[in-house]
């Protein structure tokens, strides 16, 4: 059987594009960075390190990777939660998917 490809599309909210990928049969992805362009446009990298320095946003993307991931590495994701919030501490969806094996 050949592999479906993703099917692209957009959502319009407050006038912004955001981008949805759709893999038939398994999970839907929004972009991320679409969503932090309506913060800012010119650098929503910046917008989404920063919303990763959260504590509440650790504690939220630790439980899903908890409930929807059986290869999440628990123990980094509570070395990490103990840090999130403090003023040293910095994190990207790189790393944050490199070390704690997030999805």
């Amino acid at each position: 059987m050949p592999k479906q490809k993703p099917v692209q599309s957009v959502i319009h909210a407050k006038d912004v594009d955001i981008s949805v990928v759709s893999n038939i049969g398994k999970d839907d992805y929004i972009s991320l960075t679409d969503i932090a362009k309506y913060h800012n446009s010119e650098l929503p990298g910046y917008v989404i390190q920063n919303w990763m320095r959260n504590r509440s946003t650790i504690e939220f993307l630790g439980l899903w990777e908890t409930i929807n991931n059986s290869g999440f590495n628990c123990l980094e994701f509570e070395v990490i939660k103990q840090d999130a919030g403090s003023n040293h501490f910095v994190m990207t969806p790189k790393a944050w998917i490199r070390n704690t094996r997030a999805s």
